[in-house]
């Protein structure tokens, strides 16, 4: 799908999506998304909350952008739930787009993100950590439009 598919309105209606932080992970994360090979995302619910965000709801579309704040992409949640940190899959962490081949690669770097100051510093608690029973948010999404034109 290209750009003429929506409006320029309907675009500025729609929310902003922005994974991780603008730099090297939101530019390898978006570039995943746009070749397709992102296809599910995993945040600790304490975002959510703090930033007062709301859970993902299958056919909510939103605007993806890139560090530049750029908009580049059109994603659509497919589904999406709340579980335990111990309870996300291989499928779940696979389909992510980073190439975890292990459950315990991919919660090994999801941690390091998560217990990074960048992370500590935008939930306003310098002592975050996780653990098995951290609800954590699965987000599933497809692709609806490329945006770069």
């Amino acid at each position: 799908m290209t750009t003429d598919a929506f409006h320029p309105d309907e675009l500025a209606a729609l929310p902003i999506t922005e994974f991780a932080f603008p730099g090297p992970l939101r530019d390898q994360l978006v570039a995943a998304i746009l070749d397709g090979s992102k296809t599910s995302t995993t945040g600790v619910l304490a975002d959510y909350e703090h930033e007062g965000d709301p859970l993902p709801v299958p056919g909510t579309r939103s605007v993806v952008v890139d560090s530049q704040h750029r908009p580049v992409a059109v994603i659509e949640t497919t589904g999406g739930g709340v579980v335990a940190l111990r309870e996300v899959d291989l499928a779940h962490a696979m389909d992510e787009g980073e190439g975890y081949t292990t459950v315990a690669d991919w919660r090994a770097a999801h941690e390091r993100f998560w217990h990074s100051p960048a992370m500590r510093e935008a939930l306003e608690d310098p002592d975050f950590t996780v653990d098995d029973d951290t609800p954590v948010v699965l987000e599933r999404f497809r692709l609806i439009a490329d945006l770069r034109a």
